[in-house]
């Protein structure tokens, strides 16, 4: 049951309604306008939580889809990645192929550009084998060469392919000369073992051990058949008098990586 005060305040409110309603319209308007600002803060207060509340619900979203987004983010910053390797790596063949071309056309040989596709596992490092053949005009006994120095020789040519016997090999010999005193001997296969590939043997006959020297270059004499003359092959490491001083044995480190071939030279006459 209500108590007095209550009928007090309910009185108070019919009053003041009564009034409103019979005061003029500017006034009223005025009066309304002034109630409502004070239920106002209240209003928006009530919206505002509201929208917060809107927002906190979606932001909050299952585990499972949560775990599902971030395996996919992980899965493409993967293939990111392998993109930006692969990038990577045409970004340094291109590099590499302009400057082969570029030493293409600054020698004096009819060169031809070709990809080395597979190394012989068994002895990976003295024959390997290229993507070109008898349709491209290669026969066997053909030079084989890189910007650094010589490689060795086409041993045997098929339609696509050809197999290249290189430096090192007892089967590629290679009549060599000292620019710098002008003595002549063989390239033979390293004395180092099958392990060391960059250290070859050259046997020189009729040299005079007063003008060798450490780090003198050893290019092709021209004087087997094969190999025109000029091709560098190597410097010389070092030498020694051989069977009681008849002729000199050295060792040439090759400026050719044998281990590294990706792409090779075709020299034609």
């Amino acid at each position: 049951m209500l108590n007095r005060p209550h009928y007090i305040i309910l009185s108070l409110v019919a009053l003041l309604t009564l009034l409103v309603l019979n005061l003029p319209h500017q006034t009223a308007s005025r009066v309304k306008l002034a109630i409502g600002g004070l239920f106002l803060p209240l209003v928006g207060l009530t919206s505002s939580g509201q929208q917060v509340i809107g927002q906190g619900a979606a932001a909050i979203m299952p585990r499972r889809e949560l775990l599902n987004q971030n395996e996919q983010l992980r899965r493409d910053n993967e293939h990111s990645r392998v993109l930006a390797m692969q990038a990577q790596e045409a970004l340094r063949e291109n590099e590499r192929l302009r400057q082969l071309v570029g030493w293409q056309k600054q020698t004096p040989w009819k060169l031809q550009l070709a990809n080395v596709i597979l190394q012989e596992p068994a002895n990976w490092w003295r024959t390997v084998q290229i993507n070109r053949g008898s349709r491209d005009g290669l026969r066997v006994d053909l030079p084989v060469l890189t910007p650094e120095g010589l490689v060795g020789r086409i041993s045997s040519v098929g339609l696509t392919r050809s197999q290249v016997v290189l430096l090192g090999d007892p089967n590629c010999r290679v009549s060599a000369l000292i620019q710098e005193t002008r003595d002549m001997g063989v390239i033979s296969s390293g004395s180092a073992g099958p392990l060391d590939y960059s250290l070859l043997d050259l046997s020189i006959y009729q040299a005079n051990n007063n003008n060798l020297k450490p780090g003198q270059s050893v290019v092709t004499s021209g004087k087997g058949g094969i190999f025109p003359p000029g091709i560098p092959i190597g410097k010389i490491a070092d030498y020694h008098s051989a069977e009681y001083g008849l002729y000199i044995e050295a060792r040439v480190k090759l400026d050719a990586n044998l281990s590294a071939l990706e792409e090779v030279w075709v020299l034609f006459p």
